[in-house]
Order: C-alpha cells, then sequence, then structure tokens
C-alpha cells in the first residue's frame, strides 16, 4: 500500500522572509497548501519595475507550468483582497530550478553531496559565508565540508539553518546531469514526448508571470504570460 509522506506536507521551512516579502508568504502560504503545494520562498525585487517572486513546489521537489498556473489563478484574488504591496508589481510563479534554495531540513538532507553556498545572519566562526559540500542534518544543523579551510580549521562545520538567510545549491555539471537523468526516467515511466506536450521537464524552473497594477489603476485585465510562450492566457470572465 502506498502511504503519503505526511512529514513532508507538513515540515515548516526553517528560512524564511522578512518584512514585506514575510507579509506576502503569510498570505500566500495556506493558498498554496491548498493546491497540496509547498512554499519555497517569496523575494521581492525592484530592479525593473517591482517583481514578486513566489517559489512553490510539489512534496515531491517537482512543479509544472500547469501547477504554476493554476496557483496564480488562485493566488492573484487573495493577494488584490490582502494588497500586502503598495504599488504596482508583477506577480511571478516559478519552480524552484536546479540552483534552488534549500529551507527546509529535508531539503538539506535531499540535497546532501551537492555543493551549496550559505549566508548566514548571525556569524560562526566570524564568517558569514560559506560555500563547500553539504554532508548531511544534525537536528536542526547542516554539516557542510568547506571548499577552503583556513589553516588549523576544521574543514567540517555544523551551521544552525534558522540562523542562515540563503542556503542554496550551486550549478554544476553533476546537478545538471542529474537533472537529465531524472527527466529522462520519467519520461520513460510516463511515455511523455516534451517536443509534442510542449512542457518543461520536471524538476526544471517553469515561470509563469502574471502582470498586476497597484489599487489606483486596476482598469487592465490580468495577463498571464508563460515563458517561452507568445500565448496569454486571460482570468476566466475577463
Amino acid at each position: 500500500m502506498q502511504t503519503t509522506d505526511t512529514r513532508a506536507e507538513s515540515e515548516p521551512r526553517l528560512i524564511v522572509e522578512q518584512g514585506v516579502a514575510a507579509r506576502v508568504a503569510t498570505i500566500a502560504e495556506p493558498v498554496i497548501e491548498g493546491l497540496g503545494l509547498r512554499l519555497v520562498r517569496v523575494k521581492i525585487s525592484g530592479l525593473s519595475g517591482c517583481t514578486v517572486q513566489i517559489m512553490a513546489e510539489r512534496p515531491d521537489g517537482t512543479m509544472t507550468i500547469d501547477d504554476c498556473e493554476a496557483l496564480s489563478r488562485t493566488l492573484s484574488p487573495v493577494l488584490d483582497v490582502a494588497d500586502p504591496i503598495e504599488r504596482a508589481y508583477r506577480l511571478e510563479i516559478s519552480s524552484p530550478g536546479l540552483d534552488r534554495p534549500l529551507v527546509r531540513r529535508s531539503d538539506f538532507e535531499r540535497h546532501a553531496g551537492h555543493t551549496i553556498k550559505i549566508e548566514m545572519a548571525i556569524a560562526v566562526e566570524g564568517r558569514r559565508r560559506f560555500r563547500g559540500s553539504l554532508i548531511g542534518t544534525e537536528g536542526d544543523r547542516a554539516r557542510l565540508r568547506r571548499d577552503q579551510a583556513a589553516p588549523g580549521e576544521d574543514p567540517e562545520i555544523l551551521l544552525p539553518i534558522g540562523d542562515m538567510v540563503e542556503a542554496k545549491v550551486t550549478l554544476t555539471d553533476a546537478v545538471i546531469s542529474e537533472s537529465l537523468k531524472r527527466g529522462k526516467s520519467q519520461l520513460g515511466e510516463t511515455g511523455d514526448d516534451e517536443q509534442t506536450s510542449g512542457r518543461k521537464p520536471k524538476g526544471t524552473r517553469a515561470p509563469w508571470r502574471d502582470t498586476r497594477r497597484n489599487r489606483a489603476d486596476n482598469a487592465g485585465a490580468k495577463q498571464f504570460r508563460p515563458d517561452g510562450n507568445g500565448r496569454a492566457a486571460q482570468h476566466e470572465g475577463d
């Protein structure tokens, strides 16, 4: 009998947002969980206008364009009502991608053996930034084998996950090769043909953008446009 990993579905994030991004995360997370997905990260940037990026995934770490579209359609009206952003912004729903953030203990367990980069909120042994091979976890701490340890330093170090600002998988040849093998295996199991289905392989980043206006200028219809596809999908009823 197949069992469900209830821990994976309910496991809390140990690395969380601050400020406005935290407010968006509080609003978005129940909606995301209601669709059977998990929130990975909310990031707000303003380099070219304001973009609110929400990363989500299924408990098994996959995320499809269909998942992104469904989440965008469900979350958009909730954000309209809550109005956590005071200016116009663009909502981007995406999968975590290969160089994904690690936010839960299970993320660190699943990616043991990969090279990761970590930034700490609180310095450990006088440092805030670390890079090295992820060995695994011990409680709520991650054990890292540093790439460059100073003379006399233990190359291995334990870092509290809750004190991290960011932990991210480094994109290496090994990560890419593993993703390609996993994608081929999944295609073989399902019989799907990427070229005929038009869908991206599971595990790749699948952004879905929703161009939004602020509440003072809401005359324009919301428009969704996935990357690499000129077809625009409108809200039902628009």
